[in-house]
């Protein structure tokens, strides 16, 4: 993805993710600007020789685009890493002759510590970086004693100076890592919640090739083949038996506008029209009566049970499976003389059976056609299960059982 790629480069450019290279820095920008303010203000309010002041002020002020044009960057790309290159040592050693000269000039731009000491920690590996923020802090002593101070009263502060020094830089550096670190986790969700969607968008669309798929193969496939096999008896008995070709094109229109009807529904993820406009009991017995009609066969209907309204998407699956076995009958049972369509209903389930005198066929479990195969599969999505019964010579049964606490459930889910 774009996205996932401007992240790998930003990674390899400068080994963080992008959103985290300047987000929490402008709080340490602040800080450093106010260092150098406050500094700055101590040493205009504190006597001293003017000329020596202006050395002290100018130092510290080269020091503010020295770390805005080499410094920044390289605390931001250093911080949790500890790389240590000749650019860091370049700032380093400019950072610490800066504050030694403002040091030197004026022992009030000693308050600059609490400025430089984040600097170099955060812009130099660990071990360098604390041995030049020891020779900081050591600084004001020196110009202490250089200049004939008094070292007893500078020495305990600047010792103090130094422990805090390290103290400060060891909690600055696990601040920023632990900011790098949350910056990161927060990009690989985002990518990773990216990769989801993108999933989830490929499963929808893989799902709605299936149902298309399944829908094609239970509404037009089967009503196109029950056209054709029309329109063929037809022209045969156009010419000697002209009244049963009629009656077989007029059956082939009517199963023509049934298909239309279906498309359309399917098209839309409607309900089937023959549902829609009755139960699901009247629904396979017209298609029973379409059986009849189309071959000749003998379709025998029975309810077991009192019927009961089922949710919709039960009643879609086990209509759906009565046309596949139905089709299978026009197909591939050229032998048969009669089915038998069962619908029972119980308490708990409803179950369906269709069952035929053909001449049967092995069943294979890895059938992969839309017919049985997308049959389970429709019946596996309602919490059923399908279960295809045959043998040559023995003919062929079809029994779906459906639990209808599981199928309401799934209902109220959908």
């Amino acid at each position: 993805m774009h996205t996932h790629t401007q992240v790998n480069a930003a990674e390899r450019r400068g080994g963080r993710p992008p959103e985290a290279s300047n987000r929490w820095f402008a709080l340490w920008d602040g800080y450093f600007a106010v260092s150098y303010a406050v500094t700055t203000v101590l040493l205009f309010t504190i006597s001293g020789d003017q000329t020596l002041r202006a050395v002290a002020i100018g130092a510290l002020t080269l020091g503010v685009p020295w770390y805005a044009a080499l410094g920044r960057g390289l605390m931001v790309h250093n911080t949790g890493q500890r790389t240590f290159g000749p650019r860091n040592v370049v700032f380093g050693v400019g950072l610490f002759l800066l504050f030694t000269v403002a040091t030197a000039c004026d022992i009030a731009a000693s308050f600059a510590l609490f400025a430089v000491v984040p600097m170099l920690m955060m812009a130099l590996s660990t071990t360098p970086a604390i041995a030049v923020v020891l020779l900081a802090n050591l600084v004001p002593v020196t110009v202490v004693w250089l200049t004939g101070g008094q070292i007893g009263a500078v020495l305990p502060i600047s010792l103090l100076g130094i422990a805090l020094s390290v103290l400060q830089g060891q909690w600055i550096t696990r601040v920023v890592r632990q900011s790098r670190e949350r910056a990161q986790l927060i990009e690989e969700l985002r990518q990773s919640r990216e990769q989801l969607a993108q999933l989830s968008r490929e499963a929808g669309v893989a799902a709605e090739r299936e149902r298309l798929a399944r829908e094609i193969h239970d509404t037009l496939a089967q009503g196109l083949t029950s056209i054709i096999s029309l329109v063929q008896a037809a022209e045969s008995e156009v010419a000697e038996l002209p009244e049963l070709a009629c009656r077989h094109l007029e059956l082939a229109g009517r199963v023509a506008k049934d298909s239309l009807v279906e498309a359309r529904e399917f098209v839309a993820a409607l309900t089937p029209p023959s549902l829609r406009e009755s139960s699901l009991v009247q629904a396979v017995q017209r298609q029973a009566d379409n059986l009849m009609a189309q071959t000749g066969l003998t379709v025998r209907c029975r309810v077991e049970g009192p019927e009961v309204p089922l949710p919709m998407a039960v009643g879609v699956v086990l209509l759906r499976t009565v046309q596949e076995a139905f089709a299978n009958v026009r197909k591939h049972a050229s032998r048969a003389r009669c089915v038998d369509v069962v619908l029972r209903y119980a308490p708990d389930t409803v179950g369906l059976l269709v069952r035929d005198d053909g001449e049967g066929f092995e069943v294979r479990l890895d059938d992969k056609g839309f017919g049985l195969s997308g049959m389970r599969a429709r019946v596996q999505e309602i919490n059923g299960e399908a279960t295809v019964r045959s043998r040559p010579g023995r003919g062929t049964a079809i029994e779906v059982t459906v639990p209808l606490a599981a199928a309401e459930e799934l209902a109220d889910e959908r």
